[in-house]
């Protein structure tokens, strides 16, 4: 998929060159998809995790407001069209091997990140040393 002439991202060479090279040549998965973890710029907190398609990525780049990939709806989605809790990215980065996004946002609206309306999708623990049955809240 990213390697098509119509793809907006650099083909992918070597490992030499995907590792340490400055062309972004992202590897999307068998699906098209790459993972996407999201964090708040000024805490570091981890808010989000969704994938993107090529798409998605290049619109979040160019936009910089980050757009994902529904894999329940099917389609291209940006964060906050419907709630007004958009993420305006400050900060992206891509993993050793291209296969995962960091995004460092800053969030809108109401500043929550979860549809659930937690700030954090990451809102509860699952407990260390037995009792992995049982979930504690806990927001970052």
């Amino acid at each position: 998929m990213t390697d098509s002439p119509s793809s907006p991202f650099s083909a992918r060479g070597t490992t030499a060159d995907v590792e340490q090279g400055l062309a972004l040549a992202p590897k999307f998965d068998a699906d098209g998809l790459i993972a996407a973890i999201v964090t708040d710029y000024s805490t570091g907190a981890v808010l989000m995790f969704a994938w993107m398609n090529a798409e998605a990525l290049r619109l979040s780049l160019d936009t910089g407001t980050a757009h994902f990939w529904s894999r329940s709806r099917g389609r291209l989605w940006q964060k906050g069209e419907e709630s007004g809790n958009t993420l305006a990215i400050r900060e992206a980065r891509v993993d050793c091997d291209q296969d995962a996004i960091w995004l460092r946002v800053v969030v809108g609206g109401a500043g929550v990140a979860c549809h659930t309306g937690a700030r954090s999708c990451f809102y509860r623990s699952i407990p260390l040393g037995g009792g992995a049955d049982r979930l504690t809240r806990s927001d970052p």
